[in-house]
């Protein structure tokens, strides 16, 4: 199940989304979040739908990597299901037995949350595919340049962000190689009950724990050795310059955003 999990993980391409400005995707990505969240309706999600599968298939990333990263969430999408559906009343009732009412609004939320949520993952996932972690540092520092005028560490504060998306795979992969070397040693890590594998869990944890202030002692070290002394004066290989692709990228963006806002005002007025 570690496995699965690819938050964080870089795949290097030249495809037309690779080879986009980081600053213009960053954008891209808030705007496709503010389109999944100014729908109201399943019709204003099928035009997010679109974009995404659009973005999925200009990336060649192989669609199974999405599949894969949506699999740890299952049951997180089922909780969320099974909760609308029993605790949200109105419209006509589907299913009744006992205490248990299932109404077609209930129905109704849950099968637009589950796509809300796919699409979110998915659809933000992109980013950081495409995105490689030293990209991705020098786009959010200047995107936030303004704020250095108040004094704010932003070099710091990318560099932060960045590390920390960086050492997600790696926790995780360091997870599951002392899940593996537990298990090896007769510990029953999956097995018991609830209490007996939270207390199970603390075989894990610690050995985690220290493995990551190992890790964070040694890139500190690094840093230091290569004369790292934050972002005063400090000059880059690689200058983002935008493009033409950037710009059309970007208003493709936009249009979606106008036409789901377009999409829901005509259903709110038809009462759809």
């Amino acid at each position: 199940m570690l496995r699965d999990i690819t938050i964080g993980q870089y795949f290097p391409g030249n495809s037309l989304i690779h080879r986009l400005d980081p600053r213009f995707k960053i954008v891209m990505t808030l705007i496709y979040i503010v389109m999944l969240f100014t729908g109201s309706s399943v019709f204003c999600l099928a035009l997010g739908a679109v974009y995404t599968i659009i973005a999925i298939a200009l990336s060649k990333i192989p669609v199974k990597m999405f599949f894969k990263s949506l699999r740890p969430l299952l049951p997180f999408l089922v909780l969320t299901a099974v909760l609308n559906v029993l605790f949200l009343d109105g419209g006509d009732v589907l299913f009744k037995w006992k205490f248990i009412e299932i109404t077609e609004d209930g129905v109704r939320t849950s099968v637009f949350m589950i796509i809300r949520i796919v699409l979110l993952i998915t659809g933000s996932s992109l980013l950081t595919y495409t995105t490689s972690p030293i990209t991705l540092t020098d786009a959010i520092e200047r995107l936030l340049s303004p704020l250095k005028k108040i004094k704010v560490p932003v070099h710091e504060l990318a560099m932060m962000m960045s590390i920390a998306l960086r050492f997600i795979p790696t926790l995780i992969e360091e997870t599951d190689k002392i899940m593996s070397a537990q298990k090896a040693r007769g510990a029953e890590i999956d097995s018991g009950s609830f209490m007996t594998r939270a207390k199970n869990m603390i075989s894990i944890l610690v050995p985690l724990f220290i493995s990551s202030f190992r890790r964070a002692d040694e890139l500190a070290t690094a840093m230091e050795c290569r004369c790292y002394r934050g972002g005063d004066g400090r000059t880059r290989l690689r200058q983002l310059r935008s493009a033409a692709r950037d710009y059309i990228a970007l208003t493709v963006t936009v249009v979606f955003l106008a036409g789901t806002i377009v999409l829901n005002i005509l259903l709110k007025q038809f009462g759809i």
